[in-house]
């Protein structure tokens, strides 16, 4: 199972038709994913509504798509990586009860940064909800992070990349979510993301608790070019993408398969890394199963 990925072969699940979703899914089905949670990008209120209301009437016929994940729109701005900053939102209660609705059945996972005003009362009213809440795109500190798996979020998006470090006098987000047995910690093992040696310690230091996941953007499977992620241009260069004019990660162009690779060559046991595309990611989801 594959928790964060946004597309594959041209098709970005922002936009996708049905046909076209249902090809993104199939390919990574190909490459290793059964079941794929589909994210969407940061995008105004009211786009985010009409997408999920879409996703509503599409999901239900493509085999392997499990859900929708929300990556924002409720992200630091400092942290939001390859988001649209005139997306960005402040998690009112009423733009939370808008999404809920929006997202009735399908809407399985979202991504926020918990030092945002009412960002704690928006964890607890999603998880309640059912939905799970993942921290990412966060300028949030140990605490604050810490305080936001308290009040019910278990899950860390893309660990180490879009929020600050794991500092030796402030651990941040990647700190407090080790040291919360009922955390887990995505990671995007392709080799660009994350160093081979900081696969292998988060592995070590959180074991049975790491999720492999794509973040896959729609370039993938169909190589170098200029692509679209939101409203926003991405360069696609050796299979890296950035945003154009940048060097800002956009998302990457992964296949499970090929991180199962990845952590296998940096020195992961093979069981550790099996469980991380299985049973691990399929944990954060059951109770909404």
């Amino acid at each position: 199972m594959d928790l964060h990925c946004h597309g594959a072969l041209g098709h970005s699940f922002d936009d996708a038709d049905a046909a076209g979703v249902a090809a993104a899914v199939a390919y990574h089905r190909e490459r290793g994913s059964d079941a794929v949670i589909l994210s969407l990008v940061s995008a105004p209120l009211d786009r985010l509504v009409r997408r999920l209301t879409e996703l509503r009437g599409i999901l239900p016929d493509v085999p392997g798509a499990a859900g929708v994940h929300l990556e924002g729109p409720f992200l630091a701005p400092g942290r939001r990586g390859a988001h649209d900053a005139d997306a960005l939102l402040t998690p009112t209660p009423e733009a939370v009860r808008i999404l809920l609705a929006a997202g009735d059945g399908i809407l399985r996972q979202i991504t926020l940064a918990p030092e945002l005003p009412g960002a704690l009362a928006a964890v607890r009213a999603f998880a309640d909800a059912g939905v799970v809440v993942a921290v990412g795109h966060t300028e949030a500190d140990y605490a604050t992070a810490g305080a936001a798996f308290d009040h019910g979020a278990r899950l860390l998006t893309h660990a180490f990349n879009g929020m600050p470090g794991l500092h030796h006098r402030d651990p941040g987000p990647v700190g407090a979510a080790l040291e919360r047995d009922d955390v887990v910690l995505e990671l995007i093992a392709d080799g660009v993301h994350v160093h081979p040696a900081l696969i292998r310690t988060l592995f070590a230091a959180a074991p049975g608790r790491v999720a492999l996941v794509t973040d896959a953007m729609a370039a993938t499977g169909l190589g170098d070019g200029v692509y679209a992620l939101g409203e926003l241009t991405v360069e696609v260069t050796g299979g890296r993408p950035v945003l154009r004019g940048t060097d800002t990660l956009a998302g990457s162009t992964l296949t499970l398969d090929r991180a199962v690779e990845v952590c296998l060559r940096a020195g992961v046991p093979e069981e550790q890394v099996r469980a991380a595309v299985s049973s691990v990611p399929r944990r954060v989801l059951a109770p909404l199963a």
